[in-house]
């Protein structure tokens, strides 16, 4: 009793710190008043909430920036890789300035790149602390997001490093009977001093640096209307789809399916026919040229192969090989996007299939009465009793005809069966669906129509067991009567 007395007093009073009124005595009833530090009330909407939206919303925004700052990084320092590669043989030779710093500037990217993946991962750690209420942040941790931001990392630092081991060791001297030509250099600028293994691993680094590309996919979905966009996001949360890049991908193929397929199919002729190159001028073969080796990808992405050029290295052959895969994934997309346009729509179908209809039926109006013409002709033939060449030929006649008749009401059935497909489903929905209404309405009208006649034979039945009454009565009066 005297904790319950304490309990009491204490909820009848006003806590000023927390806001809380209590009211109509010892109810225990709270109403919730959120006070500021001047003592002045705030608006329910800033609480927790409103600050974890705010958060969320920045954390996407730099989400962004950052992404669109690791691809321009990645593009930079695939350009310089490339650059360099172009330029070192033939403008200026291995171990010299201009190739130190160079190499020196794709090293700096990969750096500032390996640092945005940091900050990216760093953001995205956060934004799943706020969007699952988390407050330390190694439950995000999990050993498939270590392994992916690991693998990431390692693909992103991924760069030729050939020329730090140039620095300070002169150009090839020319030896007795030994010419040196800058033409038959090394294709990444390595000297020929170095071992061939030292130049299929700069190979393999200069071509490994094309995996930066994937970032390309991260930024079409964070940058895509249909992530940006609450009317997507709300609709697809109520039917549990998750944007992910397949999902933004398969939006953009519906709706530029052509555009999307060209311009993936001219940026892949172009990074192959490179990677070609740089792996034949080892040999110094006519795969080494640039025409030459857009040839050759072309013919081996179309599956064609004349057979006229091929790769000799191990290094070309697997790009071609490669090449020939993506080829015939992208010519079953092809066909794909040009039966898609090819195919009628929903209108059009109808049209189509309905003008059909009446030709055919018109076409089988004049066939029935073929049929009907060349019977009564054979009737005739055998009335007359006339030549039998003459009969044996309305004969032929009949039967074409009848052949005719038939064959035209198949292609009918044939044609109706391909009206009544896949698209024509609502409209026989909704025609099931008034005849249901009708069902419905005259089924209420019916059991209605037989309540009333139960009524009504229930009078009936009281108005004959009253009269059978009064005609007992009357009967018994009358005979009272003549008593």
């Amino acid at each position: 009793m005297e904790m319950t007395t304490r309990n009491l007093h204490l909820n009848s009073k006003v806590d000023n710190c927390d806001g809380v009124i209590n009211r109509n005595g010892g109810d225990l009833t709270e109403i919730s008043v959120p006070l500021s530090h001047s003592g002045k009330r705030m608006p329910q909407i800033e609480g927790g909430n409103l600050y974890r939206l705010r958060d969320r919303k920045v954390l996407l925004e730099d989400k962004k920036r950052l992404c669109a700052w690791a691809l321009g990084t990645a593009l930079l320092g695939t350009l310089l890789m490339i650059l360099h590669a172009e330029l070192c043989p033939f403008i200026y030779q291995p171990g010299s300035r201009y190739a130190f710093i160079i190499n020196c500037s794709i090293s700096m990217s990969t750096g500032c790149l390996l640092i945005l993946i940091v900050a990216f991962h760093y953001k995205d750690i956060r934004l799943f602390i706020i969007d699952h209420n988390q407050v330390d942040w190694r439950i995000a941790m999990t050993s498939r997001r270590v392994l992916g931001i690991s693998l990431e990392l390692l693909v992103c630092a991924i760069h030729p490093v050939g020329t730090y081991w140039e620095v300070g060791v002169p150009a090839p001297i020319a030896r007795e009977g030994v010419e040196v030509n800058s033409s038959n250099s090394a294709p990444l600028c390595v000297s020929s001093r170095h071992e061939e293994a030292l130049l299929d691993t700069e190979l393999l680094l200069s071509a490994l640096m094309f995996l930066r590309l994937y970032l390309v996919h991260r930024t079409i979905l964070l940058h895509s209307k249909v992530l940006l966009s609450a009317s997507y996001r709300s609709i697809g949360s109520l039917n549990n789809i998750n944007f992910t890049f397949r999902f933004v991908l398969k939006v953009l193929m519906n709706k530029y399916p052509a555009r999307m397929l060209m311009v993936f199919i001219f940026l892949f002729w172009l990074i192959a026919s490179w990677m070609l190159t740089l792996c034949e001028r080892q040999i110094q073969e006519e795969t080494g040229r640039m025409d030459t080796a857009l040839w050759l990808i072309a013919i081996t992405f179309l599956t064609v192969g004349y057979g006229d050029v091929s790769p000799k290295t191990s290094c070309g052959k697997v790009v071609c090989l490669f090449t020939g895969v993506m080829g015939v994934a992208c010519t079953a997309m092809l066909v794909a996007v040009m039966t898609k346009k090819l195919a009628l729509n929903k209108g059009e179908k109808h049209v189509h299939f309905f003008m059909m209809d009446i030709q055919i039926s018109k076409r089988i109006r004049h066939a029935a009465a073929n049929v009907l013409r060349e019977c009564w002709l054979l009737h005739r033939t055998n009335l007359t009793k006339g030549n039998s060449g003459e009969h044996r030929r309305h004969q032929r006649c009949l039967l074409e005809a009848i052949r005719v008749f038939r064959h035209l009401r198949l292609k009918q059935r044939k044609l109706r069966d391909y009206a009544s497909e896949m698209v024509d489903l609502p409209k026989m929905q909704m025609i099931m669906c008034d005849l249901s209404a009708n069902w419905n309405n005259s089924y209420r009208e019916l059991e209605q129509r037989i309540i009333s006649m139960e009524q009504k034979l229930d009078e009936l039945g009281h108005c004959f067991q009253q009269t059978s009454e009064l005609l007992a009565q009357a009967l018994r009066y009358r005979n009272s009567e003549i008593r």
